[in-house]
């Protein structure tokens, strides 16, 4: 079974303004005006969404080309609401994450609807970000 590493770095910029590394790509988080930043890119949350909407549509990718599937295009929609008080530090009482995410797939394909729902279940199932958010992961933090 190989075993990938996947890291990444990030920085504070100025701010709310992050830069993220990945191999040799960089990517800016930041938060809205609104909320105190510049808007130069997603938000946390909003990038958390970009990773599932992306990988569902990645590996739909893999799936349908090891299956043979004449899939023409795969579009992705998520969406979901989290108590905001909680990241502002107003309240405790209920968890900091969403409370439900919405996952709306639509697959360009001569396939019926049982075909295109069978498709997604083992697409969900492979899914790395899914698999992550689906499920307990241990996250270990060191300060220094």
């Amino acid at each position: 079974m190989p075993v990938k590493l996947v890291s990444v770095d990030a920085v504070q910029i100025e701010g709310f303004k992050i830069e993220t590394k990945s191999r040799q790509h960089i990517a800016i988080v930041d938060q809205p005006q609104a909320g105190g930043g510049t808007d130069a890119g997603p938000t946390p949350l909003e990038y958390l969404f970009i990773s599932l909407a992306g990988c569902i549509v990645t590996i739909g990718n893999i799936v349908a080309k090891q299956r043979r599937l004449p899939i023409r295009k795969i579009e992705c929609h998520v969406e979901g609401e989290l108590d905001t008080d909680v990241l502002m530090g107003k309240s405790t009482a209920v968890r900091s994450g969403f409370t439900g995410i919405r996952v709306h797939t639509k697959i360009d394909a001569d396939m019926s609807q049982e075909e295109k729902e069978a498709f997604l279940k083992e697409v969900d199932a492979r899914c790395p970000i899914s698999d992550n958010i689906h499920h307990l992961t241990p996250v270990e933090f060191t300060v220094e």
